[in-house]
């Protein structure tokens, strides 16, 4: 047993004691007076799996890079700015994020960023996400061409399908895809911010926008001593404004550690990001920024011993026991020595003369 795991056993007796009216004191052979003449309820010893958790506070947000800020959107388009979005605003993979002299720059899913011309005989990973979007958007099938997944060239059918989104979006029909014509981000957009102005200067390298994914989660910072302890795939619960609960599961972390900022900033107080993606995200939406609480289930212990934490007395020469009632109502103090505290079964491992099925008085409701 750890000294942290005999630490939190401490202190979740303590807390407890409290809200049943104070720890049983008992000696190490007999049951106090008090548990002789109180007549508690009682509750089976089980062998089961038990879990941990980690409780802390987090933020609802919308994903985006690992560490948490969104994507920066940089206009390669020259002109004037004569439409742009809302913050707030969803713009999905194949639709019109910006325009700039009335022409739309097209949003589509891919991470890797324009940096020339797409164009017949070119081939690469950006020839290979354009030929995607072409495909899943459904401009090759427009076409009447097949554009075979994995393709990396930039083909005839390619430029055939380009073609079509070109006619749909009112965009100059040329069958290549200019560095100003699109933008790729890895999935439909959130807008965040607007840095570009309406009637404004579009000059190709300036940032025009951020964004973030539309997909809501939630965003805590963990001691790195935790990571250890939480897993990718742990199960998660979450408090929402309003004391809404909805379940979640781990999806990564940071890859680096944050130092808190400001003149007191410590590398030994840093933290790693570490990101929670919701069962059903519907429940949380216009909750943007907003504080939650987290309880992540990590990996506990197999086939354990446990008994309700409200069954454990306090011994007078220290350590924890549990009173077991025998045939014909007959009780005995057993010495226990405790482990893991599961907080959301309410059970605590123990160790002891104690077998499944015993039972342990826990006080009445």
């Amino acid at each position: 047993m750890s000294r942290r795991t005999v630490a939190l056993a401490g202190a979740g007796v303590v807390v407890l004691a409290a809200s049943v009216g104070g720890v049983v004191v008992a000696g190490a052979d007999h049951p106090t007076a008090a548990a002789q003449v109180a007549q508690p309820s009682t509750a089976t010893v089980q062998r089961s799996d038990l879990s941990a958790a980690i409780s802390q506070d987090g933020t609802l947000t919308y994903r985006a890079r690992s560490d948490g800020s969104p994507y920066a959107v940089i206009n390669r388009a020259r002109g004037t700015y004569t439409g742009l979005p809302e913050p707030g605003d969803r713009v999905d993979c194949g639709g019109v994020l910006y325009r700039v002299d009335g022409r739309p720059v097209v949003l589509l899913c891919g991470t890797v960023p324009v940096f020339r011309t797409l164009r017949t005989a070119v081939a690469g990973q950006d020839v290979r996400q354009l030929n995607r979007n072409l495909r899943t958007l459904g401009y090759a099938a427009g076409a009447h061409v097949a554009i075979p997944p994995g393709e990396s060239r930039f083909t005839a059918r390619t430029g055939k399908a380009l073609r079509v989104l070109q006619h749909r979006k009112g965009v100059p029909v040329t069958g290549r895809l200019a560095r100003g014509g699109a933008v790729f981000l890895p999935g439909p957009a959130r807008i965040a911010k607007v840095a570009g102005e309406l009637g404004g200067s579009a000059r190709p390298g300036a940032p025009v926008l951020t964004a973030t994914s539309d997909t809501l989660h939630v965003q805590l910072n963990l001691d790195p001593s935790q990571q250890g302890e939480v897993s990718e795939g742990d199960s998660a619960q979450i408090t929402l404004p309003g004391n809404r609960r909805v379940t979640g599961t781990v999806s990564g972390f940071g890859r680096i550690a944050q130092a808190p900022s400001g003149p007191d900033q410590d590398a030994a107080n840093a933290t790693v990001p570490t990101y929670i993606r919701l069962g059903d995200p519907r429940k949380a939406r216009g909750l943007d920024r907003a504080p939650v609480g987290v309880e992540i289930r990590t990996e506990g212990v197999k086939d354990a011993l446990s008994v309700p934490v409200t069954a454990l007395v306090g011994r007078s020469g220290g350590g924890f026991a549990v009173e077991v009632v025998r045939a014909g109502e007959r009780r005995d103090l057993v010495a226990v020595r405790v482990g893991l505290f599961d907080t959301a079964e309410g059970r605590v491992e123990v160790e002891g003369d104690l077998r499944a099925g015993d039972r342990v008085a826990v006080p009445s409701p």
